[in-house]
């Protein structure tokens, strides 16, 4: 279902039997750290070596008739060693291989989802710095509030992924971990040292502590994260959105050649990916809710958060890795309509300078309540009879006691909004 949202990359990762090269990746670190402590005998260790390989046809036909995927798994590995294959998963259980195997494909999605972030902040960063001081109006409950300019609406999502990569880079640490221990975690038939060797072999840090499982709340933790991910992914997916609309226009995402909006209307270029973006992190936030629902299980483990994390790892791997790459693609190409913002700008006739006319006042020593009543009732009127701000103040004679019309004139000036853009971008690091 998601083979058309899928990067190679990642789809490598997540390919159908992926975990079976995994397990075995598993099964023979630990043969091999076995070997160094002749705890299986070198010969037999050469002859695994020499055969030991997945064929997802035998496992499967196994499968059909012992129902049990990991014991298929070795019957069918064993098949290929012969006699030696005997000294294979000696003191495990299960979910010793098949949980370390799946931290090893988290850990190796999570390397990829950063370097989609990544990729996306630095295509955030270049449209940024070029619309450093593109004004635009900005908008509070929808309605015009102060002006602003694009490349800080874009610095403020830059800091926000930052934020997430910090995140990310927690939730890999988290989900990084294996578990060498058996049936319940006392390490009973299979030693510590074991697991510390086959961990450090791997990449993994170890459990310090575990029953038959990893517990289930790094996955919990991994999952959330990249429910994060994908609501800032919607956050801006939404903003984009917002600022197509007809009314709006001020930006607009990539439209292809050749590309068509509607099948009745023509005349349309409608913000598609954007609006699929919203809708998968849906999915991914729904799917975070499933991994913290797999938290509680009965006693040393039971099999309820099996059947879940076979779809919701992989979906949610596959689907925000799309979602990261779309979205590098959308502000990559991202139209930037400098001139409809200045247009959008004055369509509330300067009334965007309100508060510099009341602190101006304030300043000459009006009381701040009096002050406001004045500016708004200019303002109401300003905007009810569709007629300039700055000429409905000058021609109040309360303010007149109070500024001069060359004063009022300077308060204008949409400069004065752009005076820190500067030092907001330095403490970004952008530059």
């Amino acid at each position: 279902m998601l083979e058309r949202y899928t990067h190679p990359e990642m789809g490598k990762l997540w390919k159908d039997g992926y975990e079976y090269e995994r397990w075995l990746e598993v099964e023979l670190a630990v043969a091999e750290v076995m070997t160094k402590r002749g705890e299986i005998p070198l010969e037999a260790m050469e002859a695994i070596r020499r055969s030991a390989k997945v064929n997802p046809k035998r496992i499967l036909e196994i499968e059909a008739i012992v129902r049990h995927d990991l014991i298929a798994f070795l019957q069918a590995v064993v098949e290929e060693i012969g006699e030696a294959g005997k000294y294979l998963h000696l003191g495990l259980t299960s979910s010793d291989v098949k949980d370390t195997a799946l931290s090893l494909v988290l850990r190796d999605s999570g390397l990829l989802l950063k370097k989609d972030l990544r990729d996306l902040r630095e295509a955030l960063a270049k449209r940024s710095l070029e619309s450093k001081y593109t004004v635009m109006v900005g908008r509070t409950h929808g309605i015009h509030a102060e002006p602003l300019t694009f490349g800080l609406k874009l610095a403020l999502w830059i800091a926000e992924l930052d934020r997430q990569e910090e995140r990310l880079d927690q939730a890999i640490l988290s989900v990084s971990a294996g578990k060498i221990s058996g049936a319940v975690g006392t390490y009973a038939n299979v030693s510590p040292e074991v697991e510390e060797a086959v961990c450090k072999y791997l990449g993994l840090t170890r459990a310090l502590v575990s029953n038959q499982i990893l517990q289930r709340d790094r996955h919990a933790h991994f999952m959330t994260t990249l429910a994060l991910i994908a609501g800032s992914l919607e956050k801006i997916a939404t903003e984009i959105r917002n600022l197509q609309r007809t009314d709006i226009l001020e930006v607009e995402e990539p439209f292809a050649e050749g590309q068509k909006g509607s099948s009745a209307m023509p005349h349309k270029r409608n913000p598609i990916v954007c609006e699929q973006v919203s809708g998968m992190a849906r999915l991914i936030r729904g799917n975070a809710l499933a991994a913290m629902e797999n938290m509680a299980l009965w006693h040393e483990r039971d099999m309820t958060h099996s059947s879940v994390e076979r779809v919701i790892l992989p979906d949610s791997c596959l689907l925000l890795d799309h979602m990261l790459r779309q979205m590098t693609r959308i502000i990559s190409g991202l139209k930037i309509r400098g001139e409809q913002m200045k247009r959008n700008l004055q369509k509330t006739y300067g009334l965007t300078s309100s508060q510099r006319v009341l602190l101006a006042l304030v300043e000459q020593g009006c009381m701040r309540e009096e002050a406001y009543a004045w500016v708004q009732q200019d303002a109401f009127q300003a905007w009810d009879q569709g007629k300039d701000f700055i000429e409905v103040v000058s021609e109040d004679k309360r303010i007149a006691n109070y500024l001069s019309k060359n004063k009022l004139q300077g308060l204008f000036d949409l400069s004065y909004h752009l005076q820190h853009v500067d030092d907001i971008f330095k403490r970004m690091g952008l530059e």
